[in-house]
C-alpha cells in the first residue's frame, strides 16, 4: 500500500520531533541520580554545619518523593538545642529539595494549556522552536547553578524546563499525528512515549557517580539538555510543516501538497488531501472550539471524557509508586548496587515501549490498553503479597522484583504510550488543540498529585499500598472495556463519525444510552 510508505523525510522529521519527548524523559529522571550530591551542595551554600548535614541527609534522602539513593554514612550526636537547629535545617533542605523536584511538574501543568494554542498560532515547527528557548534557558540556569545560589537557580531552571515539557507534551503528539500516514499513525504515535522512557534511561546512566552524578560534574548533568535544544532547533529548519496545519488552518493547499509529497516520497497525495478537505469542511462548520465547549457540546463530551480517563488511568495506575519502591525492594533482595537494578527497570521500560511500536497497529489500541491494564492488575497483587510476606519469607523479595519488572513491561505495552496519541485520534482539526491541551494538563496534574501524595499513602497503607492501586487499575480496566472504542486504521473523519453516531443515540431513552455509548461491541 502506497500510503504506508516510510520515507527518509518522515523518519527524519519524526526523529527530530521526538527529541523534544526525549528531553521530557531526561528532565523527569535527571534529578534522581545526583540527589545526595545536590542536597549536600544546598547545605554547603546555606552554611549548614557538617554534623547537621549528616542528619539531614539521612532524613531527606529517605523522605523524598523521588527515587531514594544511598545516604551518607555516620550518625551525629545531638543535644536538645542542636536537635532543634537540625530539625529546622532539615525542614528547610527538605522543602528546597521538594521544590526542586515538584517545580518541574508545576511548570508542566501551567504550560500544557498553551501547547495547542501555540501550535495553532505559530505553526507546529515554529512553536517547537520557541519552546526550545525555554529549554535552553532552563538548562543554562541549572548548568551554572554551582556558581551561585544553587537552590534558587535549580528550582528556577526546573520550573522553566517544566514549562518547556508542558508545551511539547501537546505539540509533539499533535505534530507526529498530523504528519503520519493513517496506517502508521499508531506506531509513530508511540514514539513519543518511547522517546520519554529513553530519556529517563539515559538520565539514569549518565547520572551514575563515575560519569556525571558526582560532586564535580552534577551541574553538567543538569545543564546537558542545552545541547539537545540546540541540535533540535537546527534540525527543525529542515522539517516540513504539518500539511494539516497548512491546509486546514492557513488554507495553503499548494504548500500542503508540497509538504505531503516530501513526507510521502513524491507519491500521489490525493487521498490525504481529500481526507483533509473533509476535515476542513467539518472544522469550518464547527467554528473555533474552546476547552469549555469540549465539555458542553454533546459532540465532544464523550470523546473528551474518554480521553481524560485514559490519561488519569496512566498516572493513577501506580507506576510512579513502583519506581519509588523499586530501590528499597532491590536493597532488601541483597543487591549491593540497587541503582543498577533500577537502571535495569529503565531498560525494560524502553524495550517494551519499543515493542508496543510494532504491536499497536497489529493488535489495536484498545486491545493493548486492556492487556496492559489487566497485566498491571495481576502484578500489583503480587507486589503487595510480596511486600506483606517479606519478613516471613525472604524469597518473597524476588517475587516483588519480578512483579516490578512485569508491571513496568505491561505499562509500556499499553497504558504508557497509547493515551498520548489516542487523544489526537479522537478529534478532528477544530477541537484537537483544545483536547490535547486539557489532556496534557490532566496528565501533569495527576502526575503532580501522585508525586505529592504517594509518600503519605504509602506510610498509611504500608505494604498494602499496591492493593489500593490494584483496585484503581481494575476500575480503569472495566471502564476501558465498556467505553473506549478502537481507532486502529481509521481516519480522523471515521473516528469522529463513530463518536457522532454514538452521540446521536442520545435521542433514545437515557437508560438505553448509558449502556450503549462508546460500547465495545461496535469496535473492531
Amino acid at each position: 500500500m502506497t500510503e504506508d510508505k516510510i520515507t527518509g523525510t518522515l523518519v527524519f522529521t519524526v526523529f527530530t520531533a521526538a527529541l523534544g519527548s526525549f528531553q521530557f524523559g531526561y528532565d523527569i529522571g535527571v534529578i534522581n541520580a545526583p540527589q545526595e550530591v545536590i542536597i549536600s551542595h544546598y547545605e554547603y551554600v546555606l552554611g549548614i554545619p557538617v554534623n547537621d548535614r549528616k542528619a539531614i541527609n539521612n532524613y531527606t534522602i529517605n523522605s523524598t518523593k523521588e527515587l531514594p539513593t544511598v545516604p551518607f554514612l555516620g550518625d551525629s550526636i545531638t543535644t536538645p538545642l542542636v536537635e532543634e537547629e537540625t530539625t529546622a535545617s532539615t525542614s528547610l533542605v527538605t522543602m528546597l529539595w521538594s521544590l526542586s523536584v515538584s517545580s518541574f511538574a508545576v511548570g508542566g501543568m501551567i504550560a500544557s494549556f498553551f501547547g495547542g494554542w501555540l501550535g495553532d498560532r505559530l505553526g507546529r515547527i515554529k512553536a517547537m522552536l520557541v519552546a526550545n528557548i525555554l529549554s535552553l534557558v532552563g538548562a543554562l540556569l541549572m548548568g551554572f547553578s554551582k556558581l551561585g545560589p544553587s537552590h534558587i537557580l535549580i528550582i528556577s531552571g526546573r520550573s522553566i524546563s517544566g514549562l518547556y515539557c508542558g508545551l511539547i507534551s501537546g505539540l509533539v503528539p499533535m505534530y507526529i499525528g498530523e504528519i503520519a500516514p493513517t496506517t502508521l499513525r499508531g506506531a509513530l504515535g508511540t514514539l513519543h512515549q518511547l522517546a520519554i522512557v529513553t530519556g529517563i534511561l539515559i538520565s539514569q546512566i549518565v547520572g551514575l557517580n563515575f560519569i556525571l552524578g558526582n560532586h564535580e560534574r552534577w551541574h553538567i548533568l543538569l545543564g546537558l539538555s542545552a545541547v539537545r535544544a540546540i541540535i533540535q532547533s537546527l534540525l527543525l529548519f529542515f522539517c516540513p510543516e504539518s500539511p494539516r496545519y497548512l491546509y486546514i488552518k492557513l488554507d495553503e493547499e499548494v504548500k500542503a501538497k508540497k509538504s505531503l509529497k516530501r513526507l510521502r516520497g513524491g507519491i500521489d497525495v490525493t487521498k490525504d488531501i481529500n481526507e483533509m478537505r473533509k476535515e476542513k469542511e467539518e472544522a469550518s462548520s464547527e467554528q473555533k472550539v474552546s476547552i469549555i465547549q469540549l465539555f458542553t457540546n454533546s459532540s465532544y463530551r464523550q470523546p473528551i471524557l474518554v480521553a481524560l480517563m485514559l490519561h488519569v488511568a496512566q498516572q493513577f495506575s501506580g507506576i510512579n509508586g513502583i519506581f519509588y519502591y523499586s530501590t528499597s525492594i532491590f536493597q532488601t533482595a541483597g543487591i549491593s548496587q540497587p541503582v543498577y537494578a533500577t537502571i535495569g527497570v529503565g531498560a525494560i521500560n524502553m524495550v517494551f515501549t519499543a515493542l508496543s511500536v510494532f504491536l499497536v497497529e497489529k493488535a489495536g489500541r484498545r486491545s493493548l490498553f486492556l492487556i496492559g491494564m489487566s497485566g498491571m492488575f495481576v502484578c500489583a497483587i503480587f507486589m503487595s503479597v510480596g511486600l506483606i510476606l517479606l519478613d516471613k519469607l525472604a524469597w518473597m523479595s524476588y517475587v516483588s522484583m519480578v512483579a516490578i519488572f512485569l508491571f513496568v513491561s505491561f505499562f509500556e505495552i499499553g497504558p504508557g504510550p497509547i493515551p498520548w496519541f489516542m487523544v489526537a485520534e479522537f478529534f478532528s482539526q477544530g477541537p484537537r488543540p483544545a483536547a490535547l491541551a486539557i489532556a496534557a494538563f490532566s496528565n501533569w496534574t495527576c502526575n503532580f498529585i501522585v508525586a505529592l501524595c504517594f509518600q503519605y499513602i504509602a506510610n498509611f497503607c504500608g505494604p498494602y499500598v499496591f492493593f489500593l492501586f490494584a483496585g484503581v487499575v481494575l476500575a480503569f480496566t472495566l471502564f476501558t472495556f465498556f467505553k473506549v472504542p478502537e481507532t486502529k486504521g481509521k481516519s480522523f473523519e471515521e473516528i469522529a463519525a463513530e463518536f457522532r453516531k454514538k452521540s446521536s443515540s442520545a435521542q433514545a431513552p437515557k437508560a438505553a444510552v448509558e449502556m450503549e455509548f462508546l460500547g465495545a461491541t461496535e469496535t473492531v
